[in-house]
């Protein structure tokens, strides 16, 4: 391949928030410094362009913010239109080792209606081949749990997909339900898809340490929205502080303003009423450390993932995890050291918690069974991701 290597942070780049995409998406940004360039769509400069140091910084920062939405400053605003005025618009360029480097364009966030308009342009700006990470397709699979804003951008996203070289799938299941919706459509001429799992950030070896005080935490990391089932979490931790059981839950996640308000709201009542549960919405990275080095073991009701992150990332601490054992997590808890939740429901929640709250073998048991796991890096990753590209072809007749 010849040419420069895009990576498309539109969104990320504009965002303090630690979803999963945004993780993946910084997570790449790092692994192929030196390799790729960074650039994202200036809807105000109507252009493509590298980033700027101030989406640098957003990048790089260590707290994360209280919303996932798009902000660009005012003086970001007036560069781009000044830019756009004056026909001044920043020039893309490779990545400044050039000789041998890869080539092509990286999408890793699931890109929004007007950075799917201006693909054309990127596309245009590099010979290698064009590739889209494919997160999942939950958008459509739980309509009812999703922002409505969402659901009704998904089918064209979807489609949009078709006009890539390659479309990396996060996950096996991510990579049947892409091409399951492509045939429902009728699509016989589809870009190759490759299940590529996800990496993980590695702790650095080290003891395992105890959970502290005589009251053990579960922990559950994730956003706050309706697919991510947390009433019925709730539900299932009022029935055991109910029976008497002694822990408290903590919660740790960015909320959904539209989806994640019933869990808020049962949060404040159950607090309001005497019962042990933290919540301050997302965290940082040491804080998160923190959190689970602290907690006995970490519950994840979901009822479905695109791949499923903190899964991987108790395990790799030693921290067994409750969760659904089918689809993407799947792929992830039959290795072991996870509890199975079933099609979690309040009711199962409840009793896979109170198992181990009540037998420390059992816990002990799945604690071995997740140290003895290992998981892929985001530096291998973002190998495996290149290697991949390597295979592709660039399709002159796409758009």
């Amino acid at each position: 391949m010849a040419g420069p290597l895009f990576l498309d942070l539109s969104h990320t780049s504009h965002t303090r928030a630690r979803t999963g995409v945004q993780r993946v998406a910084r997570a790449l940004d790092r692994e192929l410094s030196g390799r790729s360039t960074a650039v994202c769509f200036d809807p105000f400069e109507d252009a493509w362009r590298p980033l700027e140091a101030w989406e640098e910084r957003n990048l790089e920062a260590a707290a994360p913010a209280p919303g996932r939405g798009s902000r660009w400053p005012l003086s970001a605003r007036l560069r781009g239109r000044l830019r756009r005025m004056t026909g001044r618009s920043s020039r893309l360029a490779g990545p400044p080792d050039g000789s041998g480097a890869p080539s092509g364009v990286i999408l890793p966030e699931i890109f929004s209606a007007e950075v799917a308009g201006a693909l054309p342009g990127l596309f245009a700006a590099s010979s290698g081949p064009r590739v889209a990470l494919f997160h999942d397709a939950l958008a459509l699979q739980f309509p009812e749990f999703a922002p409505r804003s969402t659901v009704g951008r998904f089918p064209s996203y979807l489609r949009e997909l078709l006009q890539f070289d390659g479309v990396a799938a996060v996950s096996e299941a991510s990579r049947s339900c892409l091409l399951g919706y492509w045939a429902w459509l009728g699509v016989s001429a589809t870009p190759p898809v490759a299940a590529i799992p996800l990496g993980i950030d590695v702790p650095p070896a080290a003891p395992r340490a105890a959970p502290s005080g005589e009251v053990p935490t579960v922990l559950c990391v994730g956003s706050l929205e309706g697919r991510k089932n947390h009433l019925a979490l709730l539900e299932a931790c009022e029935t055991l502080w109910a029976q008497g059981a002694r822990f408290e839950l903590r919660l740790v996640g960015l909320a959904n303003a539209e989806t994640g308000a019933q869990a808020l709201s049962r949060i404040d009542r159950l607090r309001s009423g005497g019962r042990p549960i933290r919540y301050a919405g997302p965290a940082d990275d040491a804080e998160l450390e923190a959190a689970y080095r602290e907690c006995a073991f970490t519950v994840y009701p979901s009822l479905s993932e695109g791949f499923g992150l903190p899964v991987a990332e108790s395990l790799v601490r030693g921290r067994a995890c409750v969760c659904r054992t089918e689809g993407a997590i799947g792929e992830i808890a039959r290795g072991g050291g996870c509890a199975s939740l079933g099609a979690a429901g309040s009711g199962e929640i409840a009793a896979a918690m109170g198992a181990l709250l009540a037998s420390p073998f059992d816990l002990a048991t799945l604690e071995a069974a997740a140290l003895g796991r290992r998981f892929k890096s985001w530096a291998r990753y973002a190998a495996e991701l290149l290697d991949w590209m390597g295979t592709l072809k660039r399709e002159a007749g796409k758009q």
